[in-house]
C-alpha cells in the first residue's frame, strides 16, 4: 500500500498543501496524512502515518524537506521505516529506498540538504548582523503590543480571551501577556 504524508510549515501555505495531497493521490496513495506545522514542532500526523505503515508498504512524500528536519532526523525516520520493513519514496527526487541505489542517494541528498540549510542560516545571521551594524535592522514589529488598547477594550466589553485573539489576529497567549502587562502598570 502507498501511504502519503503532506506538510506545510504555516496555515498560509494552503495551496502548497493541497498540491502535495493531489500529487500523492495521483500516484496512487490510498491513505494520505496531512498537517500544517513547522518541521521542528511535534508532528502528530507524521507519527500516525508511520504508525499506520505495515510490512511491504511504501511511505511517500513529495519532497524530502516535507519529511525530515535534519540528516539525523531523516536517519531516525528511515531506521523506523526499515524496522517495519516499509520503503520510502520521495517523488521530487525519483528516490525509492526499496532499492540499494535509492538508499545511497537518500543519504547523500539528505547530507546536501542539511548543508544547504546550514549555509542559508549562516548567511541569514551574517545579513542580520550587518543590517544591525548599519542601524537598518529593527526586527519583527510586535503585533500584539500595538493592539493592546483593542485587547483591553474587547475584554472590558465581556469578550473571552479566545474571541479577542481570533478577532484581532493575535495568539491567545498574546492576549494574556497584554493583560498581565496592564495589571502591572506597564504597557
Amino acid at each position: 500500500m502507498l501511504i502519503g504524508y503532506a506538510r506545510t510549515s504555516t496555515l498560509e501555505q494552503q495551496a502548497g498543501l493541497e498540491a502535495q495531497i493531489q500529487e500523492l493521490k495521483a500516484i496512487g496513495c490510498e491513505k494520505v496524512w496531512q498537517e500544517q506545522t513547522s518541521s521542528v514542532s511535534k508532528r502528530d500526523a507524521l507519527a500516525q502515518a508511520i504508525e499506520f505503515c505495515r510490512e511491504g508498504d511504501v511511505f511517500v512524500v513529495t519532497k524530502l524537506d516535507r519529511l525530515a528536519r535534519s540528516v539525523r532526523h531523516l536517519g531516525e525516520l528511515i531506521d523506523d521505516l526499515e524496522a517495519r520493513k516499509v520503503g520510502l519514496r520521495v517523488l521530487s527526487l525519483g528516490l525509492d529506498t526499496t532499492t540499494a541505489t535509492g538508499k545511497l542517494m537518500l543519504n547523500v541528498l539528505g547530507s546536501v540538504a542539511q548543508f544547504e540549510r546550514e549555509m542559508m542560516l549562516e548567511r541569514q545571521r551574517e545579513g542580520i548582523a550587518k543590517a544591525k551594524a548599519e542601524g537598518k535592522y529593527k526586527g519583527r514589529q510586535p503585533t500584539a503590543k500595538a493592539k493592546s488598547k483593542a485587547v483591553k477594550d474587547l475584554i472590558g466589553q465581556g469578550h473571552t480571551k479566545r474571541a479577542v485573539a481570533a478577532e484581532l489576529g493575535i495568539s491567545e497567549r498574546s492576549v494574556y501577556r497584554v493583560l498581565a502587562l496592564s495589571n502591572t502598570g506597564a504597557t
